[in-house]
């Protein structure tokens, strides 16, 4: 799952799974508010899939990343998830935050192509660690 509200953004972060060949079934929300009643649906309805990955940003309208990945270890069945923030913020205390709330890694987004393409790679190792791309999970 990506939730990313720069259209740019979303299209080099699925640029850089399809060169890393990740295999997963991707789904975009561009705003806090809606990431997080994705996780509450999967919550009340036992049929809605819980994301393996969640690729969060920092900045989001409606609902901070923080208050997203607040949400994500509350929710009774998605709270495992593997979160990958990709942001751009280099703050030393951003990253401390989103460590503490359970963010296993931290991309910064860079301003050159090859550099941002080098996430699919992260993405993919962080899927084979959540088993997310054998489960058919959404990611």
């Amino acid at each position: 799952m990506i939730v990313e509200d720069n259209r740019a953004d979303i299209f080099l972060i699925r640029e850089s799974m399809r060169s890393a060949n990740v295999d997963a079934e991707i789904v975009t929300v561009q705003d806090g508010e809606k990431a997080v009643r994705v996780f509450e649906e999967a919550d009340r309805n036992p049929s809605a899939p819980c994301p393996a990955l969640v690729i969060l940003d920092i900045n989001l309208p409606k609902k901070p990343g923080s208050e997203v990945l607040q949400s994500l270890r509350n929710s009774r069945r998605c709270s495992r998830a593997s979160v990958l923030v990709v942001t751009s913020s280099n703050s030393e205390e951003d990253r401390q935050e989103m460590a503490k709330l359970g963010a296993k890694d931290y991309f910064r987004k860079p301003s050159a192509y090859g550099e941002f393409m080098k996430l699919g790679n992260l993405v993919k190792k962080l899927l084979e660690q959540a088993g997310g791309h054998e489960t058919g999970e959404a990611s």
